[in-house]
């Protein structure tokens, strides 16, 4: 069976001050990672971000060794700034999430949550 990938969700958000705008874009997967299992992809900034069941499965572990519910996703975010960023959470939960919180120069950060389709 070949991947079907669909958009679930759209969304920017504009900076007023040189009127540019950060967007992000969430497609539900019906085989992501190395196992095939559905997920959902993140595109930000020409980048994905894979939510699958083994990247998940590590940030939990990455999480509990931390002692936090939101694991931030360091390598997957784009933190340059610190009034101007785009945000990527791993959440722990019964119903695991992907979060993504977006701020721009003129903005208040922008945040939005995804269940994912799988648990542990």
């Amino acid at each position: 069976m070949a991947n079907e990938k669909k958009l679930i969700d759209e969304w920017s958000v504009r900076d007023l001050e040189d009127n540019s705008t950060l967007t992000v874009q969430i497609y539900s997967c019906t085989e992501l990672g190395n196992q095939s299992k559905p997920g959902i992809q993140i595109l930000t900034m020409g980048r994905f971000t894979n939510f699958e069941p083994l990247a998940a499965e590590m940030w939990a572990y990455k999480a509990s060794k931390e002692g936090v519910t939101e694991f931030l996703l360091k390598d997957n975010s784009w933190l340059q700034f610190e009034d101007q960023y785009i945000k990527l959470y791993y959440v722990i939960g019964e119903k695991p999430k992907a979060k993504v919180e977006v701020k721009t120069r003129s903005s208040k950060p922008v945040v939005k949550e995804y269940e994912l389709p799988f648990v542990f």
